[in-house]
């Protein structure tokens, strides 16, 4: 078994959508003994706002998949909010919020890091970014490192907002 991956990282494109969806199912949070949710979850507006018609104005974002194999490894994405559907981690309109998915067996590997090191650096004067996550995930260690700080917690989640 290996322990390392060899693995690229590269902008996210319109085309990328299809993958998208498949990082969004990724991202969704189970807690240990969850039964994971149905596919199709992410076809619910709240959840599909994240990744439906992406490419517009404002949309970006990475992927990192394996080098030899083309295996997807995980993704981060920005997007300003739009329309009716606002996302658990909507702020006001113009914080664009994070998606963001590493496939859970490569969680762990630095894969996440990588990804969130790459747009951080890619969009040096993106001021504010928000995000929800679950309380108990593991992540919110990470989002922390990245300058995200706790400005509002529910029962099950957290909203996380990075300033500049």
């Amino acid at each position: 078994m290996r322990n390392t991956v060899d693995y690229v990282i590269r902008p996210l494109t319109a085309a990328d959508e299809p993958l998208l969806w498949e990082m969004l199912y990724q991202a969704l949070h189970t807690a240990a003994g969850e039964t994971a949710p149905p596919r199709d979850i992410v076809r619910r507006p709240e959840l599909a706002r994240y990744v439906e018609g992406w490419g517009r104005a404002g949309d970006t974002g990475f992927v990192a998949h394996e080098t030899e194999e083309n295996h997807l490894l995980g993704a981060v994405w920005l997007r300003l909010p739009i329309g009716q559907h606002k996302g658990y981690g909507y702020v006001d309109e113009k914080t664009p919020e994070l998606a963001f998915a590493v496939t859970s067996g490569q969680r762990g590997r630095g894969i996440g890091t990588a990804l969130l090191t790459q747009l951080v650096r890619a969009n040096p004067n993106q001021s504010a970014i928000s995000l929800s996550v679950a309380a108990t995930n593991p992540a919110v260690r990470l989002y922390e490192r990245f300058g995200f700080k706790v400005v509002e917690q529910t029962e099950g989640s957290v909203l996380m907002r990075r300033e500049q």
